[in-house]
């Protein structure tokens, strides 16, 4: 049985995990969910570190919702740098899901994009730990998490 790590904040608006997680539930099973809730964006390194090395996670799912002023960009920054150490550290996933509080333009759009964000990365950590060969279809052809996707660019 595999272990997906899942860690979220108190400081996101909305709930990010319970999205991944409803998603990961209809997506496929082969695994166990691991949840653990931290206060901010800058605590979620040390959060997945622990689920990986701890508690014997094969991947881990970062979920945030940085605020909207220079501070907090400036933290989530720091927080996306500690996860980029701590998978080098574990030789293992982190796929960071940040959701910017000024990437919407209300409440209600920022509540979808969490929620769709959530779901769509949910099923990318799935592909990585069943079904990588998923991913590799997919590269190339401008996914966007939350958005429409982009598409492909054509060469010609």
């Amino acid at each position: 049985m595999r272990l997906i790590g899942i860690a979220d904040t108190t400081f996101a608006r909305y709930d990010m995990a319970a999205a991944a997680i409803d998603e990961l539930g209809r997506t496929g099973t082969g695994f166990r969910i691991v949840r653990y809730t931290v206060p901010g964006v800058k605590d979620l390194p040390v959060a997945c570190k622990k689920l990986l090395e701890e508690r014997g996670c094969d991947i881990v799912m970062a979920l945030g919702m940085p605020g909207p002023v220079q501070k907090d960009k400036m933290c989530a920054h720091e927080a996306s740098t500690g996860l980029i150490a701590t998978q080098l550290a574990t030789n293992k996933h982190i796929i960071e899901v940040f959701v910017h509080a000024d990437e919407a333009e209300d409440d209600r759009e920022l509540a979808f994009l969490a929620d769709s964000r959530s779901r769509e990365h949910a099923v990318n950590v799935y592909d990585l730990l069943f079904r990588p060969e998923r991913l590799t279809k997919r590269a190339g052809t401008g996914q966007r998490q939350g958005f429409a996707d982009e598409g492909p660019i054509d060469r010609r």
